[in-house]
């Protein structure tokens, strides 16, 4: 599961035929029913257009995209979040962010091992202490979709805007952040409990924030734009 992850974040258009194509090119045996199995239980699928028909959750409301184009001119414009996989030896747990996308700082964040909509409002939640969006983005998942989690944004005036299906191209900023927590830090730790992911993790997301400078900020760090202290 933790070769599927890490190939998966550098070739997330990998279906289950190729990804095991791959793992079998690495010297592990395995066939395309386990590889389908294991992406499944991990909750990921190869990226590539499809029908609007294939929603999460039908019976619940789908809002459109709004960041087409739209210039991000200062923090709290648009916030974004997501859910990705952290492999475990025992296990896994899945990771949910909230990201201000002016300054690309990470606003909260919190851990699950279910896919509830509970640690995603946890999360949201810490978030609204540093303040509130003009427009929240997520993609079409029923965590984001179920009216628990619309409602506080709704109830804020807040705008709502949902990544089109298959286009993870439509939340870039936080697929970045997710490459850098496992490349940086998840994949070179491999973590031995949760215990051990939780505390690392905090820490991984403080050097984000305040001490790793980004290019794409021209060197600043996230906490310096989003504080203007730059």
């Amino acid at each position: 599961m933790r070769l599927i992850d890490a190939q998966y974040m550098t070739t997330p258009f990998y279906g289950y035929p190729r990804m095991t194509q791959v793992l079998r090119r690495a010297g592990y045996e395995v066939n395309r029913k386990r590889v389908a199995r294991l992406m499944a239980l991990m909750d990921i699928q190869a990226i590539y257009p499809r029908p609007q028909t294939s929603l999460t959750a039908p019976e619940h409301k789908v809002y459109p995209y709004l960041l087409r184009q739209l210039p991000i001119t200062h923090r709290n414009h648009v916030w974004s979040t997501d859910i990705t996989y952290v492999p475990l030896p025992g296990g896994f747990m899945y990771l949910v962010a909230v990201m201000d996308w002016h300054s690309r700082f990470v606003l909260s964040w919190q851990l699950s091992n279910t896919l509830e909509t509970h640690f995603c409002l946890e999360a949201l939640e810490m978030a609204f202490t540093f303040g509130q969006p003009e427009i929240f983005n997520s993609d079409q998942g029923a965590q984001f979709t179920a009216v628990a989690f619309t409602a506080p944004l709704l109830e804020r005036n807040i705008r709502i805007s949902m990544d089109g299906r298959g286009r993870a191209l439509d939340n870039i900023f936080i697929e970045r952040l997710w490459r850098s927590v496992k490349y940086e830090d998840i994949y070179l730790k491999e973590y031995p409990s949760v215990a051990a992911l939780r505390s690392g993790l905090a820490c991984y997301f403080h050097l984000y924030n305040y001490g790793r400078p980004h290019q794409s900020l021209a060197y600043a760090t996230p906490a310096e734009v989003y504080f203007g202290k730059q």
